[in-house]
C-alpha cells in the first residue's frame, strides 16, 4: 500500500487542496489518513479508483448508441 502526500495528490488529480477538502467533506473524494499530528496522506489505490470512476463517467457520456 502506498500513501500520497499533499504534493503528490495535487499532481495526480490536478485540484487545489481547498477543492479536495470540499470534495472530502461530503464523501465525494477518498478521506485522508492522519499519519501524525501535522501529517496526512491519501491511499493511492483509493485515489486511482476515484480517477477511474471519472474516466468511466466521461466515456459513458460520450458513447453514441
Amino acid at each position: 500500500m502506498r500513501l500520497l502526500s499533499k504534493r503528490q495528490l495535487k499532481e495526480m488529480v490536478l485540484c487545489s487542496p481547498q477543492h479536495i477538502a470540499r470534495l472530502e467533506k461530503p464523501g465525494k473524494f477518498p478521506k485522508q489518513v492522519q499519519l501524525g499530528s501535522n501529517r496526512v496522506g491519501w491511499v493511492e489505490a483509493e485515489v486511482l479508483d476515484w480517477l477511474k470512476e471519472r474516466i468511466e463517467r466521461r466515456d459513458e457520456s460520450t458513447d453514441i448508441s
